[in-house]
């Protein structure tokens, strides 16, 4: 079975570009988004962790914690990191850990327990799957999960709207509608009973008797 929203995020110790982690231990009392990538000097994750060192404080405002994963050494993604800076402007400014036995990628479902050997003797098509994204909550749970087909770069904009409504949900009883953003109207919790929704928020429009809609609450982000 492969992991699933609500299952906890699978701890490893890695060396990565930053030095030796325990995952769960750098997690701490962040949130985290892991994105992974099927090989070293492929040209659209060349992008996208160019993009990711841009954005990184977008990720700080809201207390994430960002890192790539790779299916090779570190020594290689350090090699990786120069061409990321002269093609993207940015070298990636958070950890990339290697997995050169594949034992990450096995333990996030991305590749199947039987791939073993030299990782060097793979091509980014043998570890197509290895194209995820996860965001993991600082109670270690899994919260989001999206995987790319190799030919499509990722939408890391998409990952940082989601972590907004991921955060303003489990502060709030509320949930974010289609195309939601910072700011916009949000809709009262099915679990939420109208009498407990009076006290709470007072009155809402309500177009039919299940969709309730409201201001957004204050956010911690709003703040910043």
């Amino acid at each position: 079975m492969g992991l699933r929203i609500g299952d906890t995020a699978p701890d490893f110790e890695a060396q990565t570009t930053e030095g030796p982690i325990s995952f769960h231990e750098w997690i701490g009392d962040s949130w985290a988004v892991l994105f992974s990538h099927p090989k070293d000097f492929t040209p659209v994750c060349t992008t996208e962790l160019g993009y990711m060192a841009k954005v990184k404080p977008e990720f700080d405002k809201r207390n994430v914690k960002i890192i790539g994963l790779s299916v090779d050494s570190t020594s290689d993604h350090e090699l990786w990191a120069k061409d990321i800076e002269e093609t993207q402007g940015e070298a990636p400014n958070y950890p990339i850990a290697g997995d050169p036995d594949f034992s990450i990628s096995k333990a996030f479902g991305m590749l199947p327990a039987e791939v073993s050997g030299d990782p060097k003797q793979r091509t980014p098509a043998d570890n197509q799957t290895v194209r995820n994204v996860f965001v993991i909550a600082p109670d270690k749970t899994i919260k989001l999960i999206l995987v790319y087909p190799m030919t499509t770069g990722r939408n890391f904009d998409e990952v940082l709207r989601v972590i907004d409504s991921l955060q303003l949900t489990a502060k709030h009883k509320v949930a974010t509608p289609v195309n939601w953003k910072q700011g916009e109207d949000v809709i009262i919790a099915g679990s939420v009973s109208d009498d407990d929704a009076k006290e709470i928020f007072g009155e809402w429009d309500s177009p039919k008797p299940y969709i309730r809609i409201v201001p957004q609450p204050d956010s911690d982000l709003a703040k910043v």
